[in-house]
């Protein structure tokens, strides 16, 4: 693991405990976090400047098919409850986006939830709770 994916991921642990605001402008960040500006906020934090919205951070980086090649700091799409899509930005797919999740490795995942706030769980969870993986994107 590089030097920059231990960072992104002290700062992802930093903000375990952070209160849950859906919509949350990015000037009440970080004091509280939605599930995107928690992804947007760390990773701004070691100089990478990624889309407030959860659909428009898919359109970045590398796109990973398989979950075998996850990597710390890879971002996991689900399509959770509150999806958002445009097909324009993904052409020849049809893609239904409603939560990211911050890969840590061991098979965990950081996000921010409207339950418990920004937390590390086991994907596998996710997977019940926020539903299928959409999308992996790799952005460092």
């Amino acid at each position: 693991m590089t030097p920059r994916h231990k960072k992104i991921l002290e700062i992802a642990r930093s903000l375990i405990g952070t209160p849950y605001k859906y919509a949350v402008p990015t000037e009440e960040t970080p004091r509280f976090l939605d599930c995107s500006s928690f992804t947007q906020y760390v990773y701004k934090q070691i100089g990478i400047e990624i889309p407030r919205s959860t659909i428009l951070q898919a359109t970045l980086g590398k796109e990973i098919t398989d979950l075998k090649n996850l990597e710390p700091g890879d971002l996991i799409l689900h399509r959770g409850s509150k999806g958002h899509y445009n097909d324009e930005l993904f052409p020849g797919k049809h893609i239904y986006i409603g939560h990211i999740t911050l890969y840590t490795g061991g098979d965990k995942v950081i996000h921010s939830t409207s339950k418990n706030g920004v937390m590390e769980e086991n994907l596998e969870t996710v997977l019940i709770s926020h539903g299928p993986v959409v999308l992996i994107k790799r952005i460092i």
